[in-house]
């Protein structure tokens, strides 16, 4: 009785025959392409990065020690309300850190406050909480009108133009528990907080821009999709050219 027919019998990592042997050798290439258009740029992006303060951080490094040593001057209160508010800005911020953030705002601004004028704002700010609370709707007139009101009269306090967009965001983050003349307990926390939210790990690579998209996301969102199908262009074009030079027949 002969030999059983073996053709039947695949394995990639086995091939029996020159058509699968090929093919087997042309998958691993190209898998190994797209493993280095992939992981090898990741690796890049680690190896080039470093971290890279944004300017929020480095005001803030600059009046931090006069706040703590209580050697402060008005600048430096302002300094630390400006950079606070740039991370009370941010999109994802825990809750203990933003009330954190927004007692150093409030509590900055005291400092700089005269008494006439603290006691005003502790107005302002106690009835900007009261329509806070009320409100319903951020489009509600009363409740635009209150915030663009209290937001006014802190900014020349804050150091903050009426432009700056800092201005829309410093009312939200005055609270009359905070609006003494203590310091926050976790005012040693900033620190970490603000290395946390404002370094971030650039490196050319993210830097650059393409078509107005850094680098990096252009590279990965849209550039990895081309080479995805490119790589299966190639692989139709190869076997084809294969099963022809091997006079197989589709």
């Amino acid at each position: 009785m002969g030999a059983p027919d073996q053709d039947y019998r695949l394995s990639f990592f086995k091939p029996t025959t020159d058509q699968a042997r090929l093919n087997r050798n042309l998958v691993a290439l190209l898998f190994t392409i797209w493993a280095i258009a992939i992981f090898g740029f990741q690796i890049a992006l680690k190896l080039l990065e470093k971290p890279t303060p944004e300017k929020a951080y480095t005001a803030f490094e600059l009046v931090i020690p006069n706040v703590e040593s209580g050697t402060a001057v008005e600048s430096d209160y302002q300094g630390l309300m400006q950079s606070s508010l740039a991370v009370l800005g941010k999109i994802f911020i825990k809750a203990d850190e933003q009330s954190l953030l927004e007692g150093v705002v409030t509590w900055s601004l005291f400092q700089v406050a005269d008494s006439a004028t603290a006691g005003q704002l502790a107005e302002k700010i106690a009835a900007f909480e009261t329509v806070k609370a009320a409100m319903t709707d951020i489009t509600d007139p009363g409740y635009v009108a209150a915030r663009n009101e209290l937001g006014l009269m802190a900014a020349p306090l804050a150091g903050i133009a009426p432009t700056d967009p800092l201005i829309r965001i410093l009312p939200l983050s005055l609270g009359s528990a905070a609006f003494t003349g203590t310091p926050p307990a976790d005012l040693n926390r900033m620190n970490d907080i603000m290395k946390t939210y404002l370094i971030h790990n650039q490196s050319f690579l993210t830097n650059f821009k393409v078509l107005g998209f850094p680098f990096h996301y252009f590279y990965t969102a849209v550039l990895l999709l081309i080479l995805f199908v490119g790589l299966c262009w190639l692989y139709c074009v190869r076997i084809d050219r294969m099963n022809a030079k091997l006079n197989i027949a589709d």
